[in-house]
């Protein structure tokens, strides 16, 4: 953890190893840059051979953050994620063999599980750990079936190989310079085009701005229509945004249905182009059977000044100014200002995992930092009922502990600002 943060209370403990373990497999994960991201037919195919070949009624290609494990493919399932603390899979990254659940209700680890105990009623498990080059578990592979199973040298190296190849397309995923969906640029290469437009523009003191873009309640396009519908929809506000940004600008898929511009223009015009861009993608309508699905998106804005140390900060700007049209409603424009919203300061993003702690330190739910800052930080939970509106962020990898006060909620978003 960096300066910025307050020193740990004198009676945190030292930090266990599993703790520092975590902390570099999240850092990890992170650079992948796959969390949220909408389903993709290579993994689709290897839950699908998995099934077939396996013979199995479930079948998960999945990642895991400090809270969940989610889903990048599956099978099987409703769902698109799960509780970390219920998951059978949170005992496959502790380790680097496959783990082989022949009956879960004779397995101590498992038999209490509610995902065992209640629907779907799991009995035979079998997962393999997503391991990137660097030695990380990241995620799993796994099979899972309603009845005991023995499960054999040789489909255990299926699903070894089926496994390698997830995480061989997570790779080439990660490295790729354009993004798979909608075409536009991948965030790695959106950085890498940015940060040289950002030092021309800086050094011979050009307008810059940056837009960045979120749909509004996207999760409830895909719980409603289905991600087939979700797909669609980004692609299709990918191909509007395009039509309306110039050759020139740089744009780029930075989140799940989160897109970034970056301009060689000044703050008026590009606050007219972000306008023409909300206002097309309002507009839009998307057919599905007898409805049309329609969607907004919330704009943020910020432009290169005297302040503006790097890209990453404008993109931070750019970021919060979207937060806030978030919380004013959605479907509206803000443009950046360090006077707006006193409440929540810059942050950085990052992906560390956290606890919530309350109630006397007898309740604890387990969270994922997004973004951390001096003031504040962004966290993700799988269910906010429940959650006080205060209470202590605790990051154990980093020894930091504070009390912290809920300033806005979204889906399973919190927003908090520390007291």
């Amino acid at each position: 953890m960096t300066s910025m943060l307050r020193e740990h209370p004198p009676e945190m403990q030292a930090v266990a190893e599993a703790d520092l373990r975590e902390a570099a497999r999240l850092r990890a994960l992170d650079r992948l840059d796959i969390l949220d991201t909408p389903r993709e037919a290579s993994f689709d195919r290897i839950t699908r051979l998995i099934r077939t070949v396996l013979d199995v009624p479930i079948a998960i290609v999945s990642v895991i953050d400090g809270h969940r494990q989610w889903y990048k493919a599956c099978e099987g399932l409703a769902t698109s994620e799960a509780e970390r603390k219920d998951t059978f899979c949170r005992y496959t990254i502790l380790q680097d063999s496959p783990l082989i659940v022949q009956d879960a209700t004779k397995d101590p680890r498992f038999a209490d599980n509610p995902h065992v105990r209640n629907d779907p009623h799991i009995r035979f498990y079998a997962g393999v750990p997503l391991r990137t080059r660097d030695g990380h578990n990241v995620g799993s592979v796994c099979a899972i079936g309603y009845t005991p199973r023995q499960f054999s040298e040789r489909e255990t190296a299926i699903l070894q190989d089926l496994a390698d190849l997830a995480m061989e397309d997570l790779e080439l995923r990660a490295h790729a310079s354009s993004d798979a969906l909608t075409g536009v640029l991948a965030r790695r290469a959106f950085m890498e085009q940015g940060g040289r437009a950002f030092a021309v523009a800086q050094r011979g003191r050009f307008d810059f701005s940056c837009i960045i873009l979120d749909v509004d309640h996207f999760k409830s396009v895909n719980d409603t229509f289905g991600h087939g519908v979700g797909d669609k929809v980004l692609h299709g506000l990918a191909k509007q945004c395009g039509n309306i940004l110039r050759d020139v600008d740089i744009f780029g898929r930075i989140g799940g249905e989160e897109f970034a511009m970056l301009l060689h223009a000044g703050r008026n015009e590009t606050l007219q182009i972000a306008e023409r861009l909300r206002g097309a993608i309002e507009a839009m309508r998307l057919a599905h059977g007898s409805l049309k699905v329609t969607i907004t998106a919330s704009l943020g804005v910020a432009s290169l000044d005297s302040t503006t140390p790097n890209l990453q900060e404008l993109i931070e700007r750019a970021d919060l100014a979207m937060y806030r049209a978030k919380n004013a409603g959605r479907n509206r424009i803000v443009s950046w200002n360090p006077l707006g919203n006193e409440a929540v300061q810059l942050r950085r993003r990052v992906l560390k995992a956290g606890q919530i702690v309350f109630n006397g330190r007898m309740s604890t739910i387990d969270c994922t930092v997004r973004s951390l800052g001096e003031d504040g930080a962004t966290i993700d939970v799988s269910n906010i009922a429940g959650i006080p509106d205060q209470f202590m962020l605790v990051i154990r990898a980093d020894r930091f502990e504070t009390k912290c006060r809920v300033v806005s909620q979204a889906e399973r978003r919190l927003e908090i600002v520390f007291d």
